[in-house]
């Protein structure tokens, strides 16, 4: 069905029903910029009942709305219009609407369509909007929101993860390469994670995956949720292979800056290679782990070589 900009709605009723209720309910849809067909108020003396009602009223009309009272029901005429209407309807060229203003038997031909049941001819303003809203094609539904932004990233998932795990993890390891620490409190994070779409709810739930899975580490401190932790070295290097493409590279000028150049403390290798200390701190931790050397670290924060093994060196020669 189509609906125009003042959509035409005919009334099927009895004569019974006029003053007790069409009348007023016909001029409360008016005001609504609905053009709505009464008899009385469309037919005058001398004109043709059946072409008026049929030609003119149902034909034209948008949406046939048909008041079922004690009357109406046993009329022959508002039968006869709903019959008119359920053909229009079955075609697709307009809706009907039973309007149930009395207690009595609903037509057959309506029993698998939804109806409106006014049970005070006094006060129905409820029932009223969502009359006028049916003729609008309108509901009640609220409009869709935006889809979250992570949505419509392009983002390699990490394996084993969902696309959300790996934003959430991707995140944790940008905000330590900024503050330049691997502890991290979920305060740094939910920000950055919000203007993405993700929310705190489901940060939570990655974080507690991330935990499972050894990408990161830290104990439940409040209300069940991991609030300050670390990324592991494992976890990191994950990060590392899918979203830092020469890191391979770093690696391999890391243990070459220790070889060669006998640097053997994570400032000066920083210093020399023009890389943040904790990005450093990483490489080494994945040296040490794959036995390429050996590292002892300070309460300060410092971490420093103290020896490089015979892999080590072979490696460093294969560079």
């Amino acid at each position: 069905m189509t609906i125009q900009e003042n959509p035409k709605v005919f009334v099927s009723h009895a004569s019974e029903d006029k003053e007790r209720f069409v009348f007023e309910f016909a001029k409360k849809l008016g005001k609504q910029g609905i053009d709505v067909w009464v008899d009385r108020w469309e037919m005058l003396p001398g004109d043709s009942i059946i072409d008026k009602i049929f030609e003119e009223g149902i034909k034209n009309a948008q949406a046939v709305i048909v008041v079922l009272s004690k009357f109406s029901v046993n009329k022959k005429w508002v039968r006869e219009e709903l019959n008119a209407g359920m053909v229009k309807k079955i075609n697709g060229e307009s809706k009907v609407i039973p309007v149930l203003i009395d207690d009595c038997e609903v037509p057959e031909a309506l029993q698998s369509t939804v109806w409106e049941k006014i049970d005070d001819l006094q006060n129905y303003d409820n029932e009223l909007n969502r009359i006028i809203a049916s003729i609008y094609g309108q509901t009640e539904k609220p409009l869709l929101g935006a889809p979250p932004k992570y949505t419509q990233l392009r983002i390699d998932k990490l394996p084993g993860l969902t696309k959300v795990d790996t934003l959430v993890f991707k995140t944790i390891c940008e905000v330590s390469l900024e503050i330049g620490v691997n502890w991290i409190n979920t305060d740094k994070l939910v920000k950055p994670l919000e203007e993405l779409g993700v929310s705190e709810d489901e940060m939570y739930e990655s974080i507690d995956v991330l935990a499972g899975i050894y990408f990161i580490k830290g104990s439940e401190v409040f209300r069940g949720r991991i609030d300050f932790f670390q990324i592991t070295t494992s976890g990191f290097e994950r990060y590392a292979r899918v979203f830092l493409p020469s890191f391979d590279e770093l690696l391999s000028r890391t243990l070459l800056t220790i070889v060669n150049q006998e640097l053997l403390n994570n400032d000066e290798i920083a210093s020399h290679l023009n890389k943040p200390k904790v990005l450093i701190d990483y490489a080494l931790d994945i040296l040490a782990r794959k036995r390429l050397i050996k590292i002892h670290k300070t309460m300060g924060g410092g971490v420093h070589v103290h020896d490089i093994t015979v892999q080590g060196k072979r490696a460093s020669r294969n560079l």
